[in-house]
């Protein structure tokens, strides 16, 4: 995707505009902050948040966007401590080293983004479940969500990890542009896929068509994998991020709605 391309379709920079009204989930009866994950070459940072006194919570890894691991990421990672599980969102762009909620042109933060491997990003989520587990955290009942960029890695880390019990991807791109460290895009890797994942796209996307939202569910349908979709009417990409413009409160509420009933039904919550 280019520059243009991804402004177009409503990817908005974490250093951009924000709108005034924004969700703020505060941390009583949480704990919560900053961490060190260990990766093979080195220390990846990462957010966390949990609730306090409770022995064994699940465990849910929250995929960040592109823009890096700003205040929307943490607020949705308390939000799903308020729902009693460990949730950690890693920052798998660490090695860049530059803080990428701080970039202000897409074009100088596509380059960097779009040079993760696939295979370091499987390896950083390991190490993120391992992290957890040490932690106290119950990796039996894992799941993970993701947005936009992390959408997809969502759908990546379905298709590899037999560790995963049920993922929600919020409009995650299915169909990859080609990238020689990107071997296989989501609808590639449907045949793959190893957990339960529920799709949230909006209608009026334009960076990712409907068509293509249909395609990967024929394609996990054809392979026999447990996937549902819901498209919502109007919706544009980053329906759910309140800080963007994007923001759509309807279609954000009930996608909220749905990731809940979809990890409680996989045993993930509950």
């Amino acid at each position: 995707m280019t520059a243009s391309a991804a402004v177009a379709a409503g990817y908005t920079l974490a250093a951009g505009p924000v709108r005034a009204e924004v969700i703020k989930t505060d941390t009583t009866g949480l704990d919560a902050g900053d961490i060190k994950i260990k990766v093979a070459d080195g220390e990846m940072p990462g957010y966390f948040a949990r609730p306090k006194g409770v022995a064994n919570p699940p465990v849910v890894i929250v995929a960040m966007e592109i823009f890096g691991l700003h205040e929307y990421i943490k607020d949705v990672t308390r939000r799903l401590a308020k729902l009693g599980t460990f949730a950690i969102a890693p920052d798998y762009y660490f090695r860049k080293g530059t803080d990428l909620t701080k970039i202000t042109e897409m074009s100088q933060l596509l380059p960097l983004v779009n040079s993760k491997p696939d295979a370091e990003l499987i390896t950083d989520l390991d190490a993120t479940v391992t992290f957890a587990k040490a932690q106290g955290g119950n990796t039996d009942r894992l799941g993970m969500i993701g947005f936009c960029r992390g959408g997809r890695n969502v759908w990546e880390y379905a298709a590899y990890s037999s560790a995963l019990k049920a993922a929600v991807a919020f409009y995650g791109p299915l169909v990859d542009a080609p990238n020689p460290v990107w071997p296989k895009s989501p609808t590639q890797l449907a045949p793959d896929m190893k957990a339960p994942v529920l799709g949230l796209y909006g209608e009026a996307d334009t960076g990712i068509a409907v068509a293509q939202v249909e395609a990967m569910k024929a394609a996990l349908t054809a392979a026999g994998k447990t996937a549902e979709f819901k498209i919502y009417p109007g919706a544009p990409h980053g329906f759910h991020a309140d800080y963007r413009p994007s923001y759509r409160q309807e279609a954000a509420d009930d996608a909220w709605k749905q990731m809940q009933a979809w990890l409680t039904k996989y045993k993930v919550l509950g």
